[in-house]
């Protein structure tokens, strides 16, 4: 019997883990999809994730974004807001209340249209790299064991 090189061998036993693309999942993320399956929706309100994915049923309960996507979304309007400020500044200077009657709303629009998509990114990076529960262990500290120690 010749077997050619497109039959792929059978696998007996538990099933085999998902692949977690770290790019995948992150641009997945950040479209508002789950970042397993990539259709199920992300999030049930602006910033609150769903329990479980609609489609493929992966749980992102508990997910710990934490305080990583304001931090990004400060960095990025801020370098993005400070930079059009100055290069709008050496161009056409304008008074000063008028600078703050531009520049604090699109400040606000900015910040309110990418934190969502930041947040949906960190989520995703944590179910590629397995972290908070992603990977099927307990992040409770009552569940470490520490070298040395009694119960």
């Amino acid at each position: 019997m010749t077997t050619t090189s497109t039959d792929q061998p059978i696998r007996y036993g538990a099933s085999e883990e998902v692949e977690r693309p770290l790019g995948r999942s992150i641009k997945r993320g950040m479209l508002n999809t789950c970042p397993n399956c990539g259709t199920g929706k992300l999030f049930k309100s602006f910033l609150k994730p769903v329990d479980n994915c609609a489609v493929c049923g992966e749980a992102m309960h508990h997910h710990r974004a934490d305080d990583l996507p304001p931090y990004l979304t400060i960095v990025i309007i801020g370098h993005l807001i400070i930079g059009g400020y100055m290069a709008t500044d050496l161009v056409w200077p304008m008074p000063l209340w008028l600078t703050f009657a531009i520049w604090t709303p699109l400040t606000l629009l900015a910040t309110l249209l990418i934190i969502q998509p930041i947040k949906g990114g960190v989520i995703g990076l944590q179910w590629a790299l397995k972290m908070h529960g992603f990977g099927g262990h307990s992040d409770d500290h009552d569940s470490y064991e520490i070298p040395g120690r009694q119960r």
